[in-house]
């Protein structure tokens, strides 16, 4: 069933998924902890969460491990995360990550597993579909 989503005065805004699209800004002064959070509390939600600059390899690896620790059968399902520039290029792969030669990630989509699946990934574009399940 879709979210009817409501603004400040409690009034419908209409049948759609929320997007959250949150700054660098907002999240730069946050603990690891923190961030995962603010992230997966949204995912929860059945929002799809936008960061304007990714998390580092490290936090990444503990939104993963926190995200499986969380998943229920009957309730939530995971997440589906895409980032980009993409990890085909130089040092930036997996490797490159382990090593600490990757550079900060651009953008980062985060949503429900089960609503959200990357239908195109490069190193310039996240093509996207997202169902209301």
């Amino acid at each position: 069933m879709p979210e009817i989503t409501t603004d400040d005065d409690g009034e419908g805004l209409g049948d759609g998924i929320q997007i959250d699209m949150i700054s660098a800004e907002r999240m730069q002064d946050m603990r690891t902890m923190e961030k995962i959070r603010l992230i997966l509390d949204g995912v929860h939600d059945g929002n799809i969460v936008i960061l304007e600059e990714g998390l580092e390899p490290e936090e990444e690896s503990k939104l993963i491990e926190v995200t499986m620790s969380e998943i229920n059968p009957d309730g939530f399902t995971g997440i589906e995360i895409e980032t980009y520039p993409g990890g085909d290029s130089g040092d930036s792969g997996f490797l490159g990550r382990i090593m600490g030669k990757d550079e900060p990630n651009k953008l980062t989509v985060i949503g429900p597993a089960n609503r959200i699946e990357t239908l195109h990934k490069d190193e310039t574009l996240i093509s996207t579909l997202i169902t209301r399940t």
